[in-house]
């Protein structure tokens, strides 16, 4: 009976990250978001800091979002790792941006639909993340993405995104990619999802949150389903002994 209440504890688990936080003053309404929704935070934003302090008041948790380049081209902002890059200039950009935010337990890309293809930059960026014992979460920007190959090479905890709430910010297409990532944690036991600051998103988050309870999904920190992820490879590995 007790490892039925373990396992049921542990199911249907959701994370929902919302991205791109600190270009913009309404930004800071995210935080008022309910439950344990995590917040990426872009580096050297004007409202960066403001976010990170509002965030760690509230028990929030913080991830770094880290640009990266892209294959459109886009102009990435500062912080930005990119190709031609030297080891030592994108671990020093990397760590420099860390500097700034502490608090934050992981890093995931902004944009790098190029840089995360890439192996030698990704097992840079790893090797930073080691050290520092972050997790790394793919937001998955591209099919041919290496991040999580080099994430596991150096021992650093990842996780990948499964759905994108609000590619496209209509209440209509939002609540269809909330129904894809229910279905996902129903068979998966867990889903991550990654969102942005829109008024129409945190709107919508607003309305559809506390409908999670219901409907068997616990909302979670990313942290707790990195940590399910390796509890659970653990007990593989020892019951194959």
């Amino acid at each position: 009976m007790l490892l039925t209440q373990c396992s049921m504890a542990k199911a249907n688990q959701v994370a929902i990250i919302i991205d791109d936080i600190g270009y913009h003053k309404n930004d800071l309404e995210a935080v008022k978001l309910p439950g344990s929704i995590s917040y990426s935070i872009l580096p050297y934003t004007p409202f960066a800091k403001a976010f990170s302090e509002q965030a760690r008041e509230r028990n929030k948790e913080l991830l770094l979002h880290i640009p990266m380049q892209a294959v459109s081209g886009k102009a990435l902002g500062p912080g930005a790792l990119t190709e031609e890059m030297t080891k030592s200039q994108i671990q020093n950009t990397l760590k420099k941006a860390l500097n700034e935010h502490p608090y934050v337990k992981g890093v995931n890309n902004h944009m790098g639909s190029f840089l995360t293809q890439q192996i030698q930059p990704m097992a840079w960026t790893m090797e930073v993340l080691q050290e520092r014992g972050l997790y790394f979460l793919d937001s998955k920007t591209t099919t041919k993405s290496q991040a999580q190959n080099m994430a596991n090479l150096f021992n650093v905890d990842n996780v990948g995104r499964h759905v994108f709430l609000d590619n496209i910010p209509t209440e209509k297409q939002m609540k269809f990619r909330m129904r894809q990532l229910i279905r996902i944690a129903n068979k998966r036991d867990y889903a991550i999802a990654i969102a942005h600051p829109y008024p129409e998103t945190l709107a919508f988050l607003q309305t559809e949150l506390p409908k999670l309870k219901a409907q068997g999904i616990k909302l979670v920190p990313l942290s707790q389903l990195v940590e399910n992820k390796y509890v659970k490879l653990a007990s593989a590995k020892k019951s194959e002994l």
